[in-house]
């Protein structure tokens, strides 16, 4: 079973939607969406625990924000799958993707699957975004001497067991690169498929900011020259 975990933040507009989206979604395995909220103040949580739900949905609240790298623990640990698998709720991300990433995981073949975004002139954020991104995957494998294309990608499925036993730290967006920092440390050889993306603006609920990018880096060094 794939348990998909889906940290929450202030996507009153978006929320339903991206869970009816998962749900619909066919996966070669059977699976279960564990959505937490992360102390949202829209009335997302609200809307969260006042309407009906799948069985295949469980709900967990932060009574305040403690960022997506706590959400994504705190999903982690009431998954019930063989692997799990991040997605978020902001629908920058097509869930139907998550069934390119289990083949690899199912075959044997790896233990750790990321989905690699193409960045163009319709999908991307900004250039610098796509600048910001490419900075910091280039700074990993310098680091790690591997070869990824897109550590900050959400779409990252693993076997549950190994998830849980890389002892995360990171309570924000740098939880992204010190996954993947973990599993380079690990020996794992994370197989890559391209994935669909498109980039929400500033605007539309964007989070990612420049300050992001520095802790990002912190916690590649961090990662890189101590275990804990």
């Amino acid at each position: 079973m794939l348990s998909i975990l889906m940290p929450v933040y202030n996507e009153r507009e978006r929320v339903q939607r991206a869970i009816a989206e998962v749900l619909a979604t066919e996966l070669p395995t059977d699976s279960e969406l564990i959505v937490v909220d992360d102390g949202s103040t829209d009335g997302t949580g609200e809307l969260l625990r006042d309407g009906s739900r799948d069985g295949r949905v469980r709900l967990f609240t932060h009574a305040e924000n403690r960022g997506k790298g706590a959400a994504v623990q705190t999903a982690l640990a009431h998954a019930q799958g063989e692997y799990a698998a991040i997605f978020d709720a902001d629908l920058e991300y097509d869930p139907r993707d998550l069934a390119l990433l289990m083949p690899p995981l199912l075959g044997g073949r790896a233990n750790a699957c990321f989905g690699v975004r193409a960045f163009d002139g319709y999908t991307s954020h900004s250039f610098l975004f796509v600048l910001g991104n490419k900075g910091v995957t280039l700074a990993c494998n310098l680091m790690f001497n591997v070869y990824l294309h897109d550590i900050m990608t959400c779409h990252k499925v693993m076997r549950t067991e190994l998830f849980r036993s890389l002892e995360l730290r990171s309570q924000g967006f740098a939880i992204e690169p010190e996954i993947t920092a973990r599993l380079v440390q690990r020996g794992e050889r994370i197989f890559e498929v391209p994935v669909h993306y498109r980039a929400r603006a500033t605007d539309e609920g964007k989070k990612l900011t420049a300050i992001d990018g520095f802790r990002v880096l912190a916690t590649l060094m961090r990662c890189r020259f101590s275990r804990a």
